[in-house]
């Protein structure tokens, strides 16, 4: 049964500007991140060590310093704002790919990486996308299919869609001190 609030301030907000490199976009938030007011909470979430694991971040951060992915042009969203919980326990209509298509026109990111192949199914309309780059853009971001994190997802668990997501975001900023 998914856990849902009428409070409109009940779950942690998108973490979102205008020209950001990379945004990672989740199903909904987790108990814990729930708990927490948090992103990626969960101890056994791998999130935050992989982040720094292939360089996206300078040092490993916790859940509770999320707002600072902000100054490396890293946002946060999820397709689900009103409920928390296990996908299976969230509700269909819940589920809003409408909204996250606006945000992305609106702040117009280089690239959106689903942390969760349910994630990407639902917003980008294909029924089991691969993992890595894909071919379509998603209102001009380029696409990202990541394994996930979470610890229930372990045995489907791979690197290599992340590394390929940080090698993007890192050509950008190769590009923009170039420019400078």
């Amino acid at each position: 049964m998914p856990r849902a609030s009428s409070r409109s301030d009940h779950l942690v907000p998108d973490l979102l500007a205008p020209g950001l490199d990379l945004v990672f976009c989740g199903t909904a938030l987790g108990p814990a991140s729930f708990k927490a007011r948090a992103y990626y909470a969960n101890p056994g979430n791998t999130f935050w060590p992989t982040l720094h694991a292939v360089g996206l971040t300078p040092e490993r951060l916790t859940p509770q310093r999320y707002p600072e992915l902000l100054t490396l042009r890293i946002g946060l969203t999820d397709l689900n704002k009103t409920e928390y919980g296990s996908d299976h326990e969230l509700s269909a209509d819940a589920m809003d790919a409408g909204s996250l298509h606006a945000k992305l026109r609106k702040y117009r990111p280089a690239a959106v990486a689903f942390t969760s192949k349910n994630a990407a199914s639902l917003a980008l309309g294909v029924k089991a996308p691969a993992y890595g780059r894909q071919v379509q853009l998603l209102e001009g971001a380029v696409a990202f299919v990541l394994a996930s994190p979470s610890g229930r997802a372990r045995s489907f668990w791979t690197l290599a869609p992340w590394r390929e997501a940080a090698d993007f975001v890192m050509g950008l900023r190769q590009s923009r001190e170039r420019a400078a």
